[in-house]
């Protein structure tokens, strides 16, 4: 599954990546997110509720940060397994300036597999993007999403 997406934030580059490193606002905005611990330098154990059409459970994994290029980009790696299969990730994400404001863009590929992946690749992708969406709509405070594409 492939996603691309672009989110506006509203100030500067540097605002917006200091908030995009911040793993209190992160935890508390991601949905579903039951913890969120450091386990080594930009590796973080992350703890899941996922609720997809009647299939829920738990995930647990890892979440890295690679290849960071502040406050320009930086590559997101998520790895997680639970009861309804498991996920693997990775998103290439990009700061730019707009006037007064930043665009943040991910680019990002998954592979889903196990039960999860039996409700079809249209719906995960609508959950992906919704989840998307809450997440950057929470962590930039606005309903700031411009485009999402597959």
């Amino acid at each position: 599954m492939e996603l691309d997406a672009t989110y506006v934030f509203p100030g500067s580059v540097e605002a917006a990546w200091n908030l995009l490193m911040d793993t209190g606002a992160i935890g508390a905005c991601l949905p579903g997110c039951r913890g969120l611990k450091p386990i080594g330098d930009d590796r973080y154990e992350v703890e899941l509720a996922v609720a997809i059409a009647a299939i829920t459970g738990q995930f647990k994994g890892t979440v890295a940060l690679e290849d960071k290029r502040p406050p320009d980009s930086y590559v997101l790696i998520v790895e997680g397994s639970g009861r309804p299969g498991f996920v693997k990730g990775r998103a290439r994400v990009t700061l730019a300036p707009d006037g007064d404001r930043t665009l943040v863009r991910i680019a990002a590929q998954a592979d889903v597999g196990g039960t999860i992946a039996r409700v079809g690749q249209r719906l995960l992708e609508g959950v992906a993007r919704t989840t998307m969406d809450r997440f950057y709509t929470c962590l930039f405070g606005v309903r700031s999403r411009i485009h999402t594409f597959f």
